[in-house]
């Protein structure tokens, strides 16, 4: 692998390590849906404020979100909305592993 394909999968794994937590995920979803503030998402998560900034800073970081401040408020929004088609392949992904786990208890 020459540094050219080292660096693309390095930053392929950024993208796919700011992904890896159910509470990213969680709000890469509800910004799909609508910008939220910290405030609107800190509520719906169940989170201190301190927590849900630094899963928004991984996922600002990996490029996935922005942010736009009005007044006192930071609203962020879902810069790539791309990455959903990568939750429809994980979805398929589940299907079919569950289909198979599932042939294997029925043909017992």
């Amino acid at each position: 692998m020459d540094q050219k394909q080292k660096d693309l999968f390095e930053a392929r794994a950024k993208v796919i390590k700011a992904m890896a937590h159910p509470t990213r995920l969680f709000i890469v979803d509800e910004l799909a849906r609508s910008e939220r503030c910290v405030n609107e998402l800190t509520q719906m998560i169940g989170a201190d404020v301190s927590t849900v900034s630094k899963h928004l800073s991984i996922l600002k970081g990996a490029g996935l979100i922005k942010d736009e401040k009005r007044g006192t408020q930071v609203f962020y929004y879902l810069k790539m909305p791309c990455i959903l088609n990568f939750f429809g392949c994980v979805e398929s992904v589940l299907k079919t592993t569950a289909k198979e786990n599932l042939s294997l208890i029925e043909s017992e």
